[in-house]
């Protein structure tokens, strides 16, 4: 699942709006917490934006808006801002209620995060890369040169690149868990399933779009989608804490997230909530019944595909996700290394003609050129080529719970306001170096 997943109707900036930029702070060290050891002191112009975006955070964890954040500010390979607030863990589901720990876990910065739909970006969409750079796939190949079970209509005019920009017409989301425990079940029943809307015809955020990319890279790699990522590109860069199944690595700190899939058992059940399923809700009673903590929320990703899949599974850390980020602002490029050509990195950043690149989510209200996607369990990653930005906030606002409506806190305004902070001092900043 993702934000994008909100329910047809419903507003839910109207629950959270966007937070007030703070007035100036005199202090600024003492306002930009405990750093890490690799943190870099920022330049006069960022310095007001990183002060403001990190009382932003703090003011947000202070009122409880969400447990606990990491925020990670980068800027051309430096680290300028890396901090952890609040707690991992605030509320645990005991006895079918949720409770309040008498003492909560406290965040680190080296807390691994459930990235939920960022996985799409930062697993699946870089391993498409690495085949599209090597020529082993082909973006503009329909999706059944690779998974013939798929070559025959509605499914025949669907390519890679439809998947790659949600515009597939493949159902936006289903619990295809009532119906498969595994990757192959999966797939076979996606093919049972009609389009939900027209091949191209416009931008559709699909979970089973990028289900299908799982698969694909799978299947042309003859490698699992995690070993395919790990091997590939995690271990040359050096990432250790970007896995999937984290407590299968020996990975022991989380942020918690959801108390059970409460969220998606309404998806089924309650047909005024947003999606269709044609099914019997009563068909499948697995749900957990437990506070999440190392295991991946998405119910797709957890029931059907044993905690591995192209739309959500991965788990990571702000410091190490930052990485990735700037292999992309690089073009490709980390110390000293090439890992794409800058042609086939410019091809996925491209704004298309729904106004995203392939995979990434371009914000009409970020500098052009930028890229970003966010997370249903309150993840955002952040690139702006512009200013050499990267940007990494990770919350874990499922553990507060929902409201009386069924929603968890939205998040949307609090990374909005860190961002226009950011980019506003950083704009700034190259003014003043133009003079």
């Amino acid at each position: 699942m993702s934000p994008d997943h909100a329910p047809r109707g419903a507003t839910l900036l109207r629950r959270y709006p966007a937070l007030p930029f703070p007035p100036a702070f005199a202090g600024l060290v003492l306002l930009l917490g405990p750093l890490a050891a690799a943190a870099q002191p920022p330049g006069p112009g960022l310095a007001r934006g990183i002060a403001q975006a990190d009382s932003i955070v703090a003011d947000a964890v202070a009122r409880e808006q969400v447990p606990g954040a990491v925020l990670l500010v980068a800027q051309h390979g430096r680290v300028l801002h890396e901090r952890a607030y609040g707690y991992a863990q605030l509320y645990e589901l005991r006895d079918g209620r949720v409770v309040r720990l008498e003492r909560p876990r406290p965040m680190r910065t080296s807390t691994l995060f459930d990235l939920a739909s960022v996985t799409k970006v930062m697993a699946t969409t870089f391993a498409v890369m690495l085949l599209v750079d090597r020529g082993r796939l082909e973006l503009d190949a329909p999706v059944g040169r690779y998974l013939p079970e798929l070559s025959d209509p509605p499914h025949a005019a669907i390519t890679v690149r439809h998947l790659l920009q949600h515009a597939s017409g493949l159902n936006r989301w289903q619990p295809i868990y009532y119906h498969a425990r595994n990757a192959a079940e999966a797939l076979a029943h996606i093919r049972t399933l009609p389009l939900e809307f027209e091949v191209g015809a416009g931008r559709h955020y699909s979970d089973l779009g990028f289900m299908l990319l799982g698969y694909i890279v799978e299947r042309v790699s003859g490698r699992p989608l995690d070993v395919f990522v790990r091997e590939e590109l995690y271990a040359p860069l050096g990432l250790s804490s970007t896995v999937f199944n984290p407590r299968e690595h020996g990975f022991h700190e989380f942020a918690a997230t959801e108390h059970g899939n409460p969220y998606e058992r309404q998806m089924v059940y309650d047909t005024a909530f947003g999606y269709d399923y044609a099914g019997d809700p009563a068909a499948w009673d697995g749900w957990r019944t437990y506070t999440l903590v190392g295991e991946v929320d998405d119910g797709n990703a957890y029931y059907a595909h044993g905690g591995v899949a192209g739309h959500a599974g991965l788990f990571s850390t702000a410091a190490e996700l930052r990485v990735l980020l700037d292999l992309l602002l690089r073009r490709g490029e980390y110390a000293g290394t090439r890992y794409l050509r800058p042609e086939t990195v410019d091809a996925f950043l491209t704004r298309d003609r729904h106004g995203h690149g392939l995979g990434w989510m371009m914000p009409r209200e970020l500098p052009e050129g930028s890229f970003a996607h966010t997370g249903f369990t309150g993840t955002y990653v952040a690139g702006v080529p512009r200013y050499g930005l990267a940007v990494v906030l990770l919350t874990n606002r499922q553990n507060v719970g929902r409201d009386e409506e069924g929603y968890y806190p939205n998040v949307n305004g609090l990374r909005n306001a860190v961002m226009r902070a950011l980019v506003a001092d950083a704009e700034a900043d190259a003014a003043a170096k133009a003079r």
